[in-house]
């Protein structure tokens, strides 16, 4: 099998495009845009229903298997170039994912099955989005596939996208300074740090452009002005570097962690031997997956293979937590600790002016300090409620009290946006999977305290154009395509009815709009008419739906990927 390392360096560098492509519109629409420049348009359903066009054209990808040393290009209407074993001439028909054409053209595990291009690029775009809805069996991917993976779901992950975002930020700030006074730029003063602003009146400064020296009066007020600006910019670069830091120092302590625990824990690390996935490799994308909450695992089974695993599960949760809902306050944490040693000045505007600096994840004190709280009462409100249904249930079945309380500690973490599993969801009683439905649902940030920006939508009504009238609510978009693949799928829903439900479809959808990833699964045993050969695979629920409801569902990512920027959809509609 490849190593981990000889994988990225055969697919990094192209995935790192695939993912541009792959998240186009949310990268035009990052949060930096707060920060003075300009913002775009957002309409993040038609950029979801882009993606739905392309389904005409996945059938000239080819797809690479191992049946044997030849390679078996598989066609059926498309017009790619010739392949040989060792070059692929893949057409660009404009606008694709890169990520589903390397998978497609890499080998697959298995010689018995051949994933469906449409299948991978679900897999491509539930990845890039952070979703982890699977049409396919994760085994079937070969150790350089989940490099791809990893890479896709690495840029994909909130913190990086805002990362990206914030240093692009930063160069506008620095290009572009909010006030228009470029001066604090180009020049260098030389004794604000030596003297009390109030007290100077001259001050001498040095041009960048030329040697020579030049004398000018400012008054206290300037002086004041042109340290606060300099200052600010300070700290956008200095957030930039906490973020970084925070990035892959979380990531890497929860590698080196997984990898030791797999190291002496012998039954865990039976079963990545048994199912032929390398100890780094199952850490490294393990990791990657939990942090940016995406909830793919290597295995099958997802974590349902690893539930009398406390301690892996233990080192799991905090990743899962610290990579979203509890990412601003041990952020803002983070920013108060670095002051302590270093950039004391730098740290201090940051905690002091978070509304200023424009980074979404960057909250007040007070914004801080209710989310903790929120999200600490979510899993003991999800803990309590499980534990009081499912206690004794099939789904808890051979575990220890102690790793009854880790599973379900794991599993009501997981809710909110992660969806790695280790229970059965088909097995669950309806009113925990109902509360399961509330927690996909809500966004990351959800907290007791509205914290809604002042200066949102400060337009009177008048000033609204018809278009944003018409933006319907959250809601209402989860209802449309819940009805459209309700309508997609109606015979399934007639001849296969215990399978297809409202209840299994609202929980695939509403788990796609929030990029969680749970799902109930298909059971072959529920079938009314046993008829045909029906194996029970180990994916989600949406692997057994039509193409068509599948490319819902992809909108469905696309759209819940992006839905940050619409959350104020509905206000022109009112219920009397």
């Amino acid at each position: 099998m490849l190593s981990f390392g000889s994988g990225v360096v055969g697919g990094s560098v192209v995935v790192f495009s695939a993912v541009f492509t792959a998240m186009e519109p949310s990268f035009y629409m990052l949060n930096f845009m707060a920060k003075g420049v300009p913002t775009m348009a957002i309409r993040p359903l038609a950029d979801a229903m882009r993606f739905m066009r392309m389904g005409s054209s996945f059938a000239g990808l080819p797809i690479r298997t191992a049946h044997s040393s030849e390679t078996t290009i598989s066609y059926e209407d498309g017009d790619c170039d010739d392949v040989s074993k060792d070059n692929y001439a893949l057409v660009d028909h404009g606008e694709r994912d890169l990520g589903f054409c390397i998978l497609g053209s890499l080998n697959v595990r298995t010689t018995t099955f051949t994933p469906r291009n449409l299948d991978l690029f679900f897999t491509s775009v539930s990845a890039a989005t952070v979703s982890s809805m699977s049409a396919v069996e994760m085994e079937i991917f070969t150790n350089t596939q989940l490099v791809i993976l990893t890479v896709l779901m690495f840029i994909g992950g909130e913190v990086f996208t805002s990362m990206v975002g914030h240093y692009i930020g930063t160069f506008f700030v620095n290009i572009f300074p909010k006030d228009g006074d470029k001066s604090y730029h180009n020049t260098q003063c030389c004794v604000l740090d030596q003297i009390e602003l109030k007290n100077i009146d001259i001050v001498t400064f040095k041009e960048s452009k030329d040697e020579d020296f030049c004398i000018r009066t400012f008054s206290s007020t300037e002086i004041n002005k042109i340290y606060m600006e300099d200052l600010k910019y300070k700290s956008f670069k200095s957030l930039g570097v906490v973020v970084l830091f925070y990035l892959l120092l979380v990531q890497f302590l929860g590698v080196i962690s997984v990898l030791m625990y797999l190291n002496f824990i012998s039954s865990a690390n039976d079963i990545l031997k048994h199912k032929g996935i390398e100890p780094l490799t199952f850490s490294i994308f393990t990791i990657v997956s939990t942090f940016t909450n995406c909830g793919f695992v290597p295995t099958n089974e997802n974590m349902l293979i690893f539930k009398k695993n406390s301690g892996l599960l233990l080192i799991l949760i905090p990743q899962a937590l610290l990579g979203n809902t509890l990412y601003p306050p041990v952020l803002r944490f983070t920013i108060w600790a670095v002051g302590k040693f270093t950039m004391k000045s730098e740290t201090k505007y940051l905690l002091n002016n978070s509304k200023d600096i424009g980074y979404p994840h960057l909250l007040s004190y007070l914004q801080s300090s209710l989310l903790f709280v929120t999200v600490l009462a979510f899993i003991a409100v999800q803990f309590v409620l499980f534990s009081s249904m499912e206690w004794n249930s099939g789904s808890l079945r051979g575990l220890n009290v102690y790793q009854k309380l880790v599973g379900i500690f794991f599993q009501t973490v997981n809710t909110r946006s992660t969806g790695e599993s280790v229970v059965d969801l088909s097995t669950m009683n309806a009113a925990v999977l109902v509360l399961f439905i509330v927690m996909m649902y809500l966004p990351p940030y959800t907290s007791f305290f509205p914290m809604v920006e002042e200066c949102r939508d400060k337009r009177s009504k008048k000033d609204k154009t018809i278009m944003d009238n018409l933006i319907f609510s959250q809601q209402t978009y989860l209802v449309i395509f819940i009805l459209l693949v309700c309508v997609f799928e109606r015979k399934q829903m007639i001849n296969d009815p215990l399978n297809f439900n409202v209840l299994n479809i609202a929980v695939e959808v509403i788990s796609a709009y929030g990029n969680v990833g749970f799902s109930t699964g298909y059971n072959c045993d529920l079938r009314l008419k046993q008829e045909g050969d029906c194996q029970n695979k180990w994916y989600g629920f949406s692997g057994k739906w039509s193409d068509e409801g599948k490319l819902v569902l992809i909108a469905v990512m696309i759209f819940g990927r992006l839905k940050k920027f619409n959350m104020n959809g509905g206000k022109a509609w009112k219920v009397f």
